[in-house]
């Protein structure tokens, strides 16, 4: 699994920024999430920005302050970005869309991401990502949640600032405004709230019309042993390493590196917007590799350095042998 998050989209798009026609007049975006890598292209070239339909209707977005720098000149090249290109299908709808004004424009196709199979359907592409991907931007709103385990506290709401086990805590439960509101049925919730509670949860989740299967809850008589008992990561970690579920989202960096360690499945923490699965060696080679292919000059800087470092610990430890053995035949 393959989590991509806003930042590495934006840093995507900056370190290869080469490779988009620079004498583009115009960046349109394929919406939703076609708008957002649209945006950042149309800000670090400083070109005028639509959304398709705007566009074939002949409207083009109103610039800031930035826009008085933009060059007013007669559209005829268009760069037509959507975020991610798995099957082809959007890009191809657009693409349809566009047919009558190919003799009037020029269009350059474009994604940041796509797959083996979707790069045909494309002009400029960033990056091959093959795995199961999840991003950032829409995980909440993807048809994989349908198969995930969700923490409470700290995802579907915020964490509460008191737990007095009693009626500030009861205050919360009826109170609390949602954090991120998935719009498809999570398949368990597993949270650490007391089962006493289940009546005030399942009120507010039915409230905010947050969906799932199941609730498990946990079955304590209070806060002070829960406190005591303190197992909250294995907890969920084991129900987890028990389902067909493929994805736990969970607050807590800390919980979330337990249920990943005993479930030896992948979490998703919204504490640090990692996704925690492989060990750190494992995840240190993917970051070099990743730097590798986005930024070789830092990659050959990086190898460059570390040769160095390995050189000097070899010079020291044999300088130290070799003041060793003089000492030693002085004696």
């Amino acid at each position: 699994m393959r989590y991509v998050t806003i930042a590495e989209l934006s840093d995507m798009i900056r370190h290869n920024l080469w490779k988009i026609p620079h004498d583009i007049d115009l960046v349109v975006g394929i919406p939703r999430s076609g708008l957002m890598a649209a945006n950042l292209i149309a800000l670090y070239l400083n070109k005028r920005l639509s959304d398709i339909d705007s566009f074939i209707n002949g409207n083009i977005f109103e610039c800031g302050e930035r826009g008085k720098y933009i060059e007013k000149v007669n559209v005829r090249k268009v760069l037509v970005i959507d975020d991610s290109v798995g099957s082809g299908s959007s890009m191809t709808k657009a693409k349809a869309k566009l047919a009558s004004l190919t003799s009037k424009y020029d269009f350059v196709f474009a994604s940041p991401i796509v797959t083996t199979l979707g790069e045909k359907y494309v002009d400029v592409f960033f990056e091959v990502i093959d795995d199961n991907r999840v991003f950032e931007w829409n995980i909440f709103h993807h048809s994989i949640i349908e198969n995930c385990c969700f923490d409470i506290d700290g995802v579907l709401c915020c964490n509460p600032e008191e737990d007095d086990d009693g009626k500030k805590y009861e205050t919360f439960l009826k109170e609390t405004k949602p954090l991120f509101a998935p719009s498809v049925t999570i398949d368990s919730l597993v949270t650490c709230r007391l089962e006493k509670y289940r009546r005030q949860t399942e009120e507010w989740l039915h409230r905010n019309k947050i969906t799932y299967r199941n609730l498990i809850m946990l079955n304590l008589p209070d806060k002070y042993s829960r406190d005591t008992w303190g197992k909250h990561g294995e907890y969920k970690g084991e129900y987890y390493k028990n389902s067909d579920c493929q994805l736990f989202i969970e607050s807590s960096y800390y919980e979330a590196s337990i249920i990943a360690r005993v479930s030896n499945k992948p979490v998703l923490c919204i504490e640090t917007n990692e996704l925690l699965f492989v060990s750190s060696e494992t995840k240190f080679k993917k970051t070099k590799r990743r730097i590798r292919k986005h930024i070789p000059h830092t990659y050959q800087l990086m190898q460059r350095l570390f040769t160095l470092f390995r050189q000097g610990v070899q010079n020291t430890n044999g300088n130290l042998k070799k003041k060793m053995v003089r000492k030693n035949l002085t004696k």
